[in-house]
């Protein structure tokens, strides 16, 4: 059990949480149990991810989330992998399969500014559930995003194909698979900005921290936004 002292200087504790996000867990339940488990007045992020997409997410802890529009604006990298020839109602392989459009595209011609819809159907997780929930999340407005590099490699033995893209905020992975006429099966998102992946906490590991040991995992605001 923390001590006075220890929450005292939680409270006053400014900074940016890297956090290596697992698959299969809502991000606002990385959210929450951040800010519950340390008893911190503030908790933000700076861009969701999907239930089953894994990778960095990037918390704001207290006076840091006054900087959540740089976060927010700052372009993204991610590498996954996807099924040509094979699409669903949301984009990802826990949607229900649909046929593929009449028209596909390829990875150039998704290059560049790109206009996008998110598809209206989206897979979530419920807390406490080991289960995918489609829900209908209605229709959206198209939205204009910027693909800087989206290449693929070669398919693999289980029929997937990896991935690697590089893009501005916003952007929706599920979206572009369905472009191409492919469903999207994995994703993991490597880079926001500056901050990579390979700096962040695994989410498992916060679970088992003591409540001391904490304040070593924040980086100060200056050095995230260097």
């Amino acid at each position: 059990m923390a001590n006075l002292t220890q929450l005292g200087m939680l409270e006053k504790l400014d900074g940016f949480l890297l956090v290596d996000k697992p698959e299969g867990i809502q991000f606002s339940t990385v959210v929450k149990t951040v800010k519950r488990k340390f008893n911190l007045p503030k908790v933000g992020h700076g861009g969701s991810l999907d239930a089953m997409a894994s990778g960095l997410m990037v918390l704001l802890l207290n006076d840091a989330n006054k900087f959540v529009d740089r976060v927010m604006g700052a372009d993204r990298a991610y590498t996954g992998s996807l099924r040509l020839g094979e699409t669903t109602d949301t984009g990802d392989a826990c949607g229900r399969p649909v046929p593929p459009p009449a028209q596909t595209a390829s990875p150039a011609d998704l290059r560049g500014d790109v206009f996008q819809t998110e598809p209206r159907f989206c897979a979530v997780r419920r807390e406490g559930s080991a289960a995918y929930e489609v829900v209908d999340t209605g229709e959206h407005q198209q939205f204009l995003a910027h693909v800087y590099r989206f290449e693929l490699g070669e398919r693999n033995e289980k029929g997937e194909t990896p991935f690697e893209l590089v893009a501005s905020k916003g952007v929706i992975v599920r979206a572009l698979a369905l472009d191409l006429g492919a469903t999207l099966v994995s994703l993991r998102r490597v880079r926001v900005g500056r901050l990579e992946v390979k700096d962040a906490i695994p989410f498992a590991r916060l679970l088992e921290m003591e409540m001391k040991d904490f304040p070593s995992c924040v980086m100060p605001v200056a050095q995230a936004l260097r």
